[in-house]
């Protein structure tokens, strides 16, 4: 008898584990200041907020041949596919690079830390802080994959700077959905559910974790000097 060909994942599901799998290794390696991963990561830092064909010098860095092979994309995929799926990876992956740069000790990939859940831990307790709230609304706005590259790269330098981590792999999936007709609107709602129904972690002596103080950051800050 003949095997069954195995029922191929969706690529979306592809896309956002290929992103978990290479950022979690590239992280280990920055942690552990493996030499290698320190400089693939400063490399990828360069492509933070671009797509892929606006940084030639990252091709065969950033993971997209991963995304080829048994059950991934294939030839037969159509050119749309395979330009959304590689776009949503080398986002997720230069991101996370400037997401780790100078956190020797914290992780900046954490599986199930979802983006709108993360902005509202840069807020204070019980209140809004107005120009992450704007950004953030100017994110989930964007209304073409360039914009919404460049608006991410502003959210994930602020967070960077208050060591709260994000979900690559989730994030890369949702970027992959977003290049899809009605895809962003699902990926809105789901960050704005994100945000609002994020509860801080009670700490041991019954109060709230402590977030960073935001109220300096303006419209007008440049973001993320040190590139």
């Amino acid at each position: 008898m003949t095997a069954p060909t195995p029922t191929r994942r969706p690529v979306g599901q592809v896309v956002g584990e290929v992103a978990g799998a290479y950022i979690a290794e590239l992280q280990a390696g920055y942690l552990a200041d493996r030499s290698a991963a320190v400089a693939t990561l400063a490399r990828l830092r360069r492509g933070a907020g671009k797509l892929p064909q606006e940084a030639p010098d990252l091709w065969g860095i950033a993971g997209i041949e991963r995304l080829y092979g048994e059950q991934g994309l294939s030839e037969r995929d159509s050119e749309q596919v395979k330009d959304r799926a590689e776009s949503a990876l080398f986002l997720a992956v230069t991101l996370y690079a400037l997401h780790q740069q100078s956190r020797k000790t914290d992780r900046m990939h954490r599986p199930r830390a979802d983006l709108g859940a993360a902005v509202r831990r840069l807020m204070p307790k019980g209140g809004i802080d107005e120009p992450i709230r704007r950004r953030f609304v100017r994110t989930g706005t964007a209304t073409s994959l360039d914009a919404l590259a460049y608006r991410l790269r502003e959210i994930v330098s602020l967070l960077r700077g208050a060591s709260i981590p994000l979900d690559y792999g989730l994030l890369a999936r949702q970027l992959y959905q977003a290049q899809w007709p009605e895809g962003l609107r699902q990926v809105r709602h789901s960050w704005g559910r994100g945000f609002h129904a994020y509860l801080p972690p009670a700490s041991s002596d019954g109060s709230s974790d402590s977030t960073p103080d935001s109220s300096s950051v303006s419209d007008d800050d440049p973001i993320d000097k040190d590139m």
